[in-house]
C-alpha cells in the first residue's frame, strides 16, 4: 500500500519512513498538504510543537478529517497524533478535531517523559507483540472525552495516560514505534497489513 506522509517541517521524518518501509509500506514524503486529502492511508508523524505542526494543514482540515471519518487508514505519532484532537495546552492553533478532547500537558512530576515505558492494552494490533515497551519522548498527553477510544494506556511516575487511541481506520499513538526496536517495528508491520485490509 501507498502511504503519504505528511511533511510539516517538523523533526523525525526519516526514522519513520525507514520503519514503515521495513513494515512493507511503499511511502511518499509530501510537502504540499492538499495531497492529503486524497490519499488512500494517511501519516502524521513527529516530533516537534502543536502549533508549528498544524499550520501548513489548516486549510485543509476539514477535507482530512472528512475523509478519516470516510474510513481512510491513518496512522498518528506523537505531535501527529495530537493535532487530531481539536486543540492542545501547547498552542493557540485548532486541530483537526478528529478525536474529541484536549491535548494536555503531563502531571507528572518529571516533564519531559523521555525513555522506555509499558503500554497496557488489550488491542489486537498488539497482540503478538510480547515486549508491549516503547519509546516515548513527549511533555503533554491527550486526553480524549469519549473513552472508548483509548485503547492502551502508559503509567508515568503515578500518572495515568492514554497512549493508544484508535477510532474508525485512525491510530494513533503517544509513542514513537519507529525507535521502539523489534516491539516497534511489529507494531508497524501490523499497522500495514491493518491499513491494506480497509483498502
Amino acid at each position: 500500500m501507498k502511504m503519504l506522509m505528511a511533511d510539516y517541517n517538523v523533526g523525525n521524518l526519516h526514522s519513520i519512513k525507514k520503519a514503515l518501509e521495513l513494515a512493507g509500506a511503499e511511502i511518499e514524503v509530501v510537502t504540499d498538504m492538499s495531497r492529503m486529502v486524497d490519499a488512500k492511508c494517511m501519516v502524521f508523524p513527529g516530533v516537534g510543537a502543536f502549533d508549528c505542526t498544524i499550520e501548513s494543514l489548516l486549510p485543509y482540515k476539514e477535507a482530512i478529517r472528512a475523509r478519516l471519518e470516510a474510513g481512510v487508514p491513518c496512522l498518528g505519532v506523537c505531535i501527529g497524533t495530537h493535532i487530531l484532537f481539536p486543540g492542545s495546552d501547547e498552542g493557540n492553533s485548532p486541530g483537526i478535531s478528529f478525536f474529541d478532547g484536549r491535548v494536555r500537558g503531563l502531571r507528572s512530576r518529571t516533564v519531559p517523559h523521555m525513555g522506555w515505558n509499558s503500554v497496557e492494552t488489550e488491542d489486537p494490533l498488539l497482540d503478538d507483540i510480547e515486549d508491549k515497551h516503547f519509546y516515548f519522548a513527549h511533555s503533554y498527553f491527550c486526553d480524549p472525552e469519549t473513552r472508548d477510544t483509548v485503547k492502551g494506556t502508559t503509567t508515568y511516575e503515578g500518572f495515568q495516560f492514554a497512549t493508544l487511541m484508535r477510532r474508525q481506520n485512525v491510530v494513533a499513538t503517544q509513542f514513537h514505534p519507529e525507535k521502539s526496536s523489534e516491539s516497534g517495528l511489529r507494531f508497524l508491520k501490523n499497522f500495514v497489513t491493518f491499513a491494506e485490509d480497509q483498502a
